[in-house]
C-alpha cells in the first residue's frame, strides 16, 4: 500500500547574515531544524536593498558536500579555485561539489534592484567525502518544464517526476528530487517521493496544503514532510509557488564546523589543518 505524506513541522526561518552581511533567512542548519538528513542548510536571500547583498559571499573553503545555488530575480558571479567562473541569472541553477576542498566566492553582479534565490547544502556520503571537485552551472533554458494541464507547471532541476521528466542536474552525487512548482488556484500536484528519503516543501508564493487536510503553508514557510511514499500539494485561496525537494537519508554521522562537513571530529581537524597548508 502507498502512503501520503503530510506536513509534519512548519518553519518560518531564523532571520541571519552570512558572507559579508548578506542578510538572508535560514531554514535549515538554524535551531529549529538543525539538518534534516541529507540536507545541511538551506538558506533564502531576497531583498531589493544593495545593503543587504552587495557584500557577497567573499573567498571561503569548503569540503564534504555540495552546495546547490537558484537564482528567482538579480545576478551572482561564482568564482573558485579550480579555474571555473561564471555568473547565474534568474532560473539559472549553480551546483557546486565541494569534495575533497575546493575555495570559492560568490558575489553579485548588481549595484541595486532584486537578488532573491536558495542555496542548499546537501550532504555527501563517506565514500564521495573526498571526491575531486566539481562545478555544474544549468541556465534556464536548459531545465526541463513539464505543463500537466491547465493548472501545473514543473520546473525539473534534479531527479525525476512522475511523467517521466528527467533533471537537468545528473552530476549530483545521489541525484535528490528538486522541482520547482507553479500550481494554478484549484490545482493539485502528485509526485512520488521513495520511503527512504526525507522531504520538505518551501513556499514561494500562495498557501498550499498537503493530502488535502492538515495544516495550510504559507508564503516563505518551510514544511517537513512525515513519512510516506508521495506527497500530493493542492493550492489554496489563489495560485501558488513552491519547491519540493527530497533526498535519500545516508543514515551516516555528521561532525560540522563552519565550512567543513564530515564524518569525524578528527577529519573536521585534518579539513582545517589542509586549508591552512593549502592543499585546497
Amino acid at each position: 500500500m502507498t502512503h501520503s505524506r503530510k506536513i509534519v513541522k512548519i518553519s518560518p526561518g531564523l532571520a541571519a547574515s552570512d558572507g559579508a552581511g548578506v542578510k538572508l533567512t535560514r531554514y535549515i542548519g538554524a535551531p529549529d531544524i538543525d539538518m534534516l538528513d541529507p540536507f545541511l542548510l538551506l538558506d533564502r536571500f531576497a531583498s531589493d536593498n544593495p545593503d543587504d547583498y552587495l557584500g557577497g559571499f567573499p573567498e571561503h573553503p569548503h569540503r564534504g558536500f555540495e552546495t546547490v545555488t537558484y537564482i528567482l530575480a538579480g545576478r551572482m558571479r561564482h568564482k573558485d579555485n579550480a579555474g571555473h567562473e561564471g555568473v547565474i541569472n534568474p532560473g539559472d541553477v549553480q551546483w557546486m561539489t565541494a569534495g575533497r576542498g575546493i575555495i570559492h566566492s560568490e558575489m553579485p553582479e548588481q549595484t541595486d534592484g532584486l537578488l532573491e534565490g536558495f542555496q542548499l547544502w546537501v550532504n555527501l556520503a563517506a565514500q564521495d567525502k573526498m571526491t575531486a571537485p566539481a562545478y555544474h552551472e544549468y541556465p534556464a533554458a536548459a531545465i526541463p518544464e513539464e505543463n500537466h494541464d491547465q493548472y501545473v507547471t514543473v520546473k525539473v532541476i534534479s531527479g525525476q517526476t512522475d511523467h517521466g521528466t528527467k533533471g537537468a542536474v545528473t552530476a549530483a552525487s545521489d541525484n535528490p528530487l528538486f522541482l520547482d512548482v507553479t500550481l494554478k488556484a484549484g490545482g493539485s500536484f502528485h509526485q512520488s517521493i521513495p520511503a527512504d528519503h526525507n522531504g520538505f516543501i518551501m513556499v514561494i508564493d500562495g498557501v498550499v496544503q498537503a493530502d488535502g487536510a492538515g495544516p495550510e503553508l504559507g508564503a516563505r514557510e518551510l514544511g517537513i514532510l512525515g513519512d510516506g511514499d508521495y506527497v500530493t500539494l493542492t493550492s489554496k485561496g489563489g495560485d501558488s509557488r513552491f519547491l519540493v525537494i527530497a533526498g535519500r537519508r545516508l543514515n551516516e554521522p555528521v561532525a560540522r564546523s563552519g565550512p567543513f562537513v564530515m564524518n569525524t571530529k578528527d577529519q573536521v581537524m585534518q579539513a582545517y589543518q589542509d586549508y591552512r597548508t593549502g592543499k585546497f
